[in-house]
């Protein structure tokens, strides 16, 4: 299916990332295990049997440097997938509402008290990288045959969740700019799409939706009162939806779209 195409996964040490790799690789892709934490991007290589080389995504001559690595063990890019991304603690607010009398509670984080460089870093991780990584390995995916860009959106950019503004206003953006670059490179033979997940249980949001003895906490239980399916996803149950995407022969004429993989989250009005 995938034979001989070179696949760059960025944020490939991570949960969901390192499945998209395993995925690629099953189906015959030289995959590339990019990750800003070595240790994270070799542990994902050895299990799946791909290349593992550090960078960072925000920083222009990590990813040429990357490239090169790339172009010279593999070959140039053919697939490149965006899945570095993230939130922080300092673009969170501790409650859904705000009231009044929060300004009297230390303890309460409110919108007036979120931190600029914190919601300049989950911006800049999700969107500008998705931006520069694109910059650099596109370059080289002109005008090939089957070439493709993979970002990864979420269900926040459809309708934003409560208390994490700065996670869902880059998703949006991430959702826009897969629309605007499939636009742009449509004359030169690059496919542009998104998949935009609901809740996966991942190492970043564990804390947030178990406690300590591994039961779900309120919000957690919250988000699936509003998911018909009524469970998180499984990282693997994006592997269809990936590989119809990055597969010409099965989507050569998608392009520009954003896919839901959700459970059914987007569809319900909670009513």
């Amino acid at each position: 299916m995938l034979n001989g195409k070179v696949a760059v996964v960025t944020g490939g040490g991570g949960v969901l990332c390192s499945v998209f790799a395993k995925a690629l690789v099953e189906k015959g892709a030289k995959v590339a295990v990019i990750d800003i934490n070595e240790e994270a991007a070799k542990n994902t290589a050895k299990k799946v049997g791909a290349l593992p080389v550090v960078a960072n995504v925000l920083d222009y001559e990590s990813l040429e440097n990357a490239k090169k690595i790339v172009a010279r063990e593999l070959g140039s890019c053919d697939i490149l997938i965006n899945g570095a991304g993230g939130n922080s603690p300092k673009g969170t607010t501790t409650k859904d509402y705000f009231e009044p009398d929060d300004f009297n509670n230390s303890q309460i984080k409110t919108f007036f008290d979120l931190d600029q460089k914190g919601i300049e870093f989950v911006f800049n991780l999700n969107f500008l990288g998705t931006l520069m990584t694109t910059q650099v390995f596109a370059k080289d995916m002109i005008n090939k045959k089957g070439a493709t860009i993979i970002n990864i959106s979420s269900m926040n950019a459809f309708t934003p969740l409560t208390r994490i503004p700065a996670y869902s206003g880059a998703k949006a953006a991430i959702s826009n700019f897969t629309m605007w670059l499939a636009v742009h490179f449509s004359k030169v033979g690059i496919r542009v799409n998104a998949i935009a997940p609901v809740f996966f249980l991942t190492e970043q949001n564990r804390m947030l939706l178990t406690d300590s003895n591994g039961n779900y906490t309120e919000r957690a239980k919250k988000i699936l009162s509003q998911t018909p399916m009524e469970r998180f996803g499984d990282a693997e149950e994006l592997v269809g939806t990936l590989l119809y995407l990055v597969n010409s022969n099965d989507s050569s004429f998608v392009n520009g779209v954003v896919i839901p993989v959700d459970g059914g989250f987007s569809a319900y009005s909670g009513v």
